[in-house]
């Protein structure tokens, strides 16, 4: 059932980052050939400009087996893999990079050291990840927030993070977000607390006029699918046609994103959006033009 499918990265995305071209990028733990491959495609699209952070003898030695020259590229030599992020958001904090960029080191210490208020690198809303899901060059994109950051969010951090997922839909493009906020139900329900809450999501964001159509609860299928909305009778500016899919949960939109890549072969840009400063944290087993997409998404994210 696993996909053969090749990932390839959607054409709407880099045409969005290309916008902005040349970001300068802190690139945290750098020597390991599944980054610095996805870096040297990031370059070759003249997306950014790469400060490489961690052991010099390792980025060098990953560069040259991959043939690429990096002579002309800042390299701040951090042997010890655990000091790379705060020398990255200690460049951010300071101007120098614009983007962070997850290399070999886990997400838990790389943010860490984001949200340490030395850096003053947190902005109006809370920080949350929104994954960019497009199967083939030319796809409409769906967006599903948040699967990597945001374990359990309550409704306030919900707000946060629909208000941050508007303004990224923005920026690629679409001006006015169609946003489903998903239950295992369509109806409002006691027993299921996610109902509950999308449906006073759903006020709130009318009530803040917002610019997006949001509404929920909505089942994914009716989200998606406008065959499952018609049959079951359900009309509203969402149903069936939704750009983006706010979770009640971290597990659920992990397991959407996990699924999408495994049986469909889909390319998922992952990017933390809400600060000053967006950071690309994708897996370490993500392929490259996983991780150049997810590159485009931080450029494109940018204020």
């Amino acid at each position: 059932m696993l996909s053969n499918k090749e990932i390839v990265v959607p054409n709407n995305l880099l045409n969005a980052a290309l916008k902005n071209k040349g970001v300068k990028a802190g690139i945290v733990n750098a020597g390991k050939p599944l980054p610095m491959l996805s870096v040297q495609d990031a370059v070759k699209e003249n997306l950014i400009d790469p400060i490489f952070i961690g052991d010099e003898k390792e980025i060098i030695k990953c560069a040259e087996d991959i043939k690429w020259d990096i002579s002309k590229y800042e390299i701040i030599n951090e042997p010890v893999e655990n000091n790379t992020a705060g020398i990255a958001a200690k460049l951010a904090s300071e101007g120098k990079i614009k983007i962070i960029v997850k290399g070999h080191i886990h997400t838990d210490i790389l943010m860490k050291e984001v949200l340490k208020r030395e850096y003053n690198l947190l902005g109006k809303t809370r920080l949350s990840h929104i994954w960019h899901m497009t199967l083939e060059k030319d796809d409409k994109p769906l967006i599903i927030t948040d699967g990597a950051l945001n374990v359990l969010p309550n409704v306030k951090t919900k707000m946060h993070i629909l208000k941050n997922v508007i303004n990224f839909s923005h920026r690629i493009g679409i001006e006015r977000p169609k946003i489903a906020v998903l239950s295992a139900t369509e109806e409002v329900l006691d027993s299921v607390p996610s109902s509950k809450e999308a449906e006073e999501i759903t006020n709130l964001a009318k009530k803040e006029n917002l610019n997006a159509d949001v509404f929920g609860p909505l089942a994914f299928d009716n989200s998606i699918s406008k065959k499952s909305a018609t049959i079951k009778g359900i009309k509203n500016d969402v149903a069936g046609i939704a750009d983006v899919l706010l979770v009640p949960s971290v597990e659920t939109g992990n397991a959407l994103v996990k699924m999408l890549i495994y049986f469909s072969g889909a390319c998922a840009a992952g990017v933390v959006i809400g600060g000053k400063v967006p950071v690309v944290i994708t897996s370490r087993s993500d392929e490259a033009p996983a991780r150049l997409a997810s590159i485009a998404a931080a450029v494109v994210a940018l204020d």
